[in-house]
């Protein structure tokens, strides 16, 4: 296990370890019926989403070094191994949400750690050849279960309930794996599952905020999207939080429509480089539907028509916004509907994104990005020709044709636990 560090106080500095999780059995187990009742838009060929994940992934280790990027379901496995009173904790805790009955309970009790991990995961036992779950198809994107902001971690409260045995699973990791553990006794991991510390209001007003709704722009600013999934109660919760332990000095709360299309608010936009901001022409730039309150540690705050505002006014007045489709319809729409504004930084000017969204690669060319497929990323890698170290200002196109159609760019399938300061 590498250094025991936990630090990010920007979204673009040099990636140093990251969580992922590859697309599990449990995803080729989702029916047409229950695709929308597990928060996916289609069922899809795992075969082929599996490939483009180790595509991503390949391009992540070439950055970061294999050992620093963490799998989920290797994580989930080492946390059970270190800890038998948490584990039976978290068995108990699962038994009763999924409400199982004796002879399961019994079952999973019984397994060796590696087959209950698979298990917990996919919802599959092997050697019994039973279901006992429904998959948590969702858990591939990581960046919604934990943000690090600074020093700290937040593990966040999913709006569905779909999604609540990846938030028991994740909670168990930064609860029991031995290189979070110390962490926690420290009281870095804010757990916002916590329903003493982050209950519902007493008008039945829910805590949720989702990991796609949270970005560390700055050392001294934590943006959170009030959407679909992240309610404003929760941000106000979470903001006297973070205030009382000085976290951050600044929430930036971005109000943006309740709607499936744009259910986080980096489905809109993404920072990839010190002045550079990938988005979504009519709400960032326009402001049509949304805006923005920074709420400072003072208890003072300041409003703003829109993101792109908020952006040149307060954090970066050389802000410059590349607009997915090159902000025009009907491109603009469906490439931010497949994640064109979707980005993850390697490190300034250094990003991942999907192939299809062509108008979009346009527009990174026209702003003076180079750009280059993944697997001819790869190939040069391999042969010396490209060293991952000195690349400059390229956004690298990863293989989507069934990863896009999860609803999730590069973004949201990582979860950075380190980056380097800017």
């Amino acid at each position: 296990m590498p250094n025991k560090k936990v630090e990010v106080n920007s979204e673009i500095g040099k990636l140093i370890r990251v969580i992922t999780h590859r697309p599990d059995e449990g995803i080729g187990r989702i029916s047409p019926k229950h695709a929308e009742e597990l928060l996916f838009d289609d069922i899809v060929y795992l075969p082929k989403m599996q490939e483009e994940h180790d595509v991503f992934t390949e391009v992540l280790k070439s950055f970061v070094g294999e050992e620093n990027v963490l799998e989920v379901e290797k994580l989930v496995l080492e946390a059970l191994s270190h800890n038998k009173e948490k584990k039976s904790k978290l068995l108990e805790k699962v038994a009763i949400y999924e409400e199982l009955p004796i002879r399961d309970r019994e079952l999973l009790a019984s397994l060796s750690n590696e087959e209950l991990t698979d298990t917990l995961i996919s919802g599959y036992c092997v050697s019994k050849d039973v279901i006992l779950f429904d998959p948590i198809p969702n858990f591939i994107f990581t960046r919604d279960i934990a943000v690090t902001v600074n020093d700290h971690v937040i593990v966040t409260k999913a709006a569905k309930q779909a999604r609540h045995r990846e938030n028991l699973l994740t909670r168990m990791i930064f609860w029991a794996h031995p290189y979070f553990e110390s962490l926690h006794e420290s009281g870095k991991v804010i757990n916002l599952n916590d329903i003493d510390a982050f209950p519902p209001s007493n008008r039945g007003e829910q805590v949720s905020i989702e990991g796609g709704d949270m970005m560390t722009a700055h050392p001294d600013y934590l943006l959170i999207g009030c959407s679909e999934r992240t309610t404003a109660y929760a941000i106000d919760l979470l903001k006297k939080e973070l205030f009382n332990k000085g976290v951050i000095k600044n929430v930036v709360q971005i109000n943006i429509p309740s709607d499936r299309s744009c259910m986080h608010i980096d489905t809109l936009f993404t920072q990839i480089n010190l002045n550079d901001v990938v988005a979504y022409k009519p709400f960032i730039v326009d402001g049509n539907g949304s805006s923005v309150i920074v709420h400072r540690k003072d208890g003072t705050q300041t409003n703003f028509a829109s993101v792109k505002d908020f952006f040149l006014e307060e954090l970066n007045p050389k802000t410059r916004f590349i607009l997915s489709g090159k902000g025009e319809s009907p491109y603009q729409e469906r490439e931010q509907w497949t994640d064109g504004c979707n980005l993850v930084a390697l490190k300034p000017g250094v990003a991942i994104t999907y192939d299809r969204n062509v108008k979009t690669e346009e527009a990174f060319q026209e702003a003076g990005y180079d750009t280059i497929h993944a697997l001819d990323y790869l190939e040069k890698v391999k042969s010396g020709e490209i060293n991952p170290a000195t690349l400059e200002n390229t956004i690298i196109h990863l293989p989507s044709g069934e990863l896009s159609r999860a609803r999730g760019g590069s973004h949201c399938m990582t979860c950075p636990i380190e980056r380097k300061p800017i």
